[in-house]
């Protein structure tokens, strides 16, 4: 790791320097962009909720009602729908054949998001000036606040495509990630306030903040460690020598989770849609029964949050993820095969059994993460803002790693090329 940023300081690498540069100016755009309120609304000072979670990826901007609090969460939203409607789930082949068109289905698929990520955004943007500004705004109001969150959104987008041609990384996945990371800060001071500051022993509230940093650390280090693990099943060429084979190393990794933080995302969207419509039925059984049965401060709604958890990692990762089918197809093909199991449909189960194993300790991993600031609010009485663990860490683990390895393979690849 050290060696890699050695070579990137080398006055041989100006462009991978001005790339990084790039990058970290356009995320402070974006972090500058978020200080800034919409015309009209103030800070939101009750609590989220549900929405919690959409205010982390944001980087606090729903919090803030800045120009920029609907994030890029709308553009993910239709990135979720068209994924669905590749998977042959609903008999519509269109986007099946756009899938197999390979580089030109890709720009056409793309397209078709960010244009339905806008249309997301008019949506939300108005489902959230009708929750937070109530019926004391105009129509017009409620469509000038609508406007001014989608315009954000686009901005942030092209801001994102900025980034991902001319600077390092994917540009949505970063600003993601920065948005996150912008909560941190206040996050930490936050808990100082609480355990130092506020409690009556200032020595037992200074080594419960230090138990606090060593804990949040130490689930970062275990986000590393289940994120970069994987499952390596032995592959063997017909076209090649033992020798070779041997030499090579050859292997079909399967990596414990699979399937990221998608199904999180997918459980917290089907636990907010009935939360969403308390909002507009107003009816007080509906109300008592969403409260009290799907949502995550109840024992129940947190038992079929950690199921909805489990049930989308095996979905998402048969389904999207990894197909065992296409594995045992793709290997036909490169006249592949996995010593000691048949080609074929042999193939598919064994991949297929193996997946499934490693799934459930990946399903776990995911469900305990998510479980562990929702187990923290009970047992603390910290604000909201304070969490130990969550969604936000697989993703900034994610986005990280994947972004050092493609800085990792610009440096080698320039060092190859002196």
């Amino acid at each position: 790791m050290f060696a890699t940023f050695k070579q990137i300081f080398k006055k041989t690498n100006k462009d991978l320097k001005s790339r990084i540069l790039f990058t970290l100016g356009a995320l402070l755009i974006f972090s500058l962009g978020n200080a800034i309120t919409v015309p009209g609304m103030k800070a939101i000072t009750n609590d989220l909720g549900f929405l919690e979670l959409l205010n982390a990826m944001s980087g606090g901007g729903l919090k803030q009602f800045s120009i920029f609090a609907l994030g890029v969460m709308p553009y993910i939203t239709a990135s979720i729908v068209l994924q669905v409607l590749q998977m042959d789930l609903m008999g519509i082949t269109y986007f099946q054949d756009l899938k197999q068109m390979g580089e030109e289905g890709r720009r056409k698929i793309n397209k078709i998001n960010r244009y339905l990520g806008i249309i997301f955004a008019l949506f939300e943007g108005y489902i959230y000036s009708l929750m937070f500004m109530g019926k004391s705004g105009s129509a017009l109001e409620y469509v000038e606040i609508s406007v001014i969150l989608t315009a954000g959104t686009a901005f942030l987008l092209w801001l994102g495509d900025q980034i991902t041609n001319k600077g390092l990384g994917n540009g949505i996945s970063l600003i993601i990630m920065a948005g996150i990371i912008n909560t941190v800060p206040g996050m930490f001071v936050e808990a100082f306030k609480n355990l130092v500051l506020s409690g009556s022993n200032t020595f037992l509230g200074i080594v419960s903040f230090v138990i606090f940093i060593l804990l949040y650390v130490g689930i970062i280090v275990g986000v590393i460690y289940v994120t970069d693990a994987e499952r390596r099943i032995p592959i063997q060429y017909s076209n090649r020598s033992n020798g070779a084979y041997k030499g090579n190393g050859s292997f079909l990794p399967l990596r414990i989770n699979s399937a990221g933080v998608m199904p999180v995302i997918f459980a917290s969207a089907v636990l907010a849609i009935p939360t969403t419509l308390t909002y507009f039925i107003k009816n007080e059984a509906f109300n008592v029964f969403i409260k009290k049965y799907l949502t995550t401060t109840t024992p129940i709604g947190f038992a079929v949050y950690i199921i909805l958890i489990i049930a989308f990692t095996y979905g998402y990762t048969f389904v999207a993820a990894v197909n065992p089918e296409d594995i045992s197809k793709n290997l036909n093909k490169q006249n592949g095969y996995i010593p000691g199991v048949r080609p074929g449909t042999e193939t598919t189960k064994y991949v297929s059994k193996v997946l499934s194993r490693i799934t459930f300790m990946g399903a776990i991993f995911i469900a305990a993460i998510a479980a562990i600031p929702i187990i923290f609010s009970w047992v603390s009485d910290m604000p909201s803002i304070v969490t130990l663990g969550g969604t936000s860490i697989l993703i900034v683990v994610g986005v990280l790693l994947e972004t050092y390895k493609q800085l990792e393979s610009s440096v080698a690849s320039r060092a190859y090329r002196r």
